[in-house]
């Protein structure tokens, strides 16, 4: 069983949680992390992007001029795709750029990165995150102390205080346990977990 140190809101120690080997002494998989990281920005492109084709294109259907005798090429109405405010031919359409990875691929992805943060050290672990008040000086003051002014924070209690406290911090990111994945874990180079948020983490992934 591995030991990680637990500290309070006001830098004091609050004892050692004991982690379960197969969540810190896990090896890191650059490929793993990194196809989970694939899926995850490609899952968040919204995929909307489309033209019209002329078929979608407004205007009259009436050929521009006769099939024979003008001595130009053949036409027929005035949306085909090689004239000016005709539709456009083989352009992009409307679909879902998301790509397939299955369930425990992407949890021994997550276990990967999370075991990868405690063996740099750049996983803080509190004995709870819940600040007396909303403001945002406060909370800029306290990820200073701890040195972590860019940071994301895990937490289990997303409290009212802890949501407008850092919300419009730049560079500060926060989300409840259950949501956390490998893209936003790698975007900060400080992670702030709660005690109960990286116990409940850690029986989630090694179940």
């Amino acid at each position: 069983m591995g030991q990680i140190a637990v500290i309070t809101m006001e830098r004091q120690p609050a004892g050692q949680l004991e982690l379960a080997d197969a969540f810190s002494e896990t090896a890191y998989h650059p490929v793993l992390v990194h196809d989970a990281v694939v899926y995850q920005r490609a899952k968040a492109q919204a995929g909307t992007h489309a033209v019209k084709t002329r078929s979608m294109v407004q205007g009259s259907t009436r050929k521009l001029y006769r099939q024979k005798g003008t001595g130009n090429a053949r036409a027929g109405d005035k949306k085909a795709p090689q004239r000016r405010g005709g539709g456009i031919a083989h352009g992009p359409k409307a679909r879902s750029h998301a790509i397939g990875m299955n369930k425990r691929m992407r949890k021994q992805a997550l276990l990967s990165a999370l075991a990868e943060k405690i063996r740099e050290r750049n996983l803080i672990v509190l004995d709870a995150l819940a600040p007396a008040s909303h403001k945002t000086k406060a909370m800029l003051e306290f990820l200073n102390g701890i040195e972590a002014p860019n940071a994301l924070i895990v937490t289990h209690d997303l409290g009212d205080n802890l949501v407008k406290a850092t919300r419009n911090l730049p560079g500060v990111a926060l989300v409840h346990y259950s949501q956390l994945h490998v893209y936003i874990l790698l975007r900060h180079p400080k992670t702030l977990v709660t005690r109960d948020a990286l116990l409940a983490l850690q029986e989630r992934l090694t179940a």
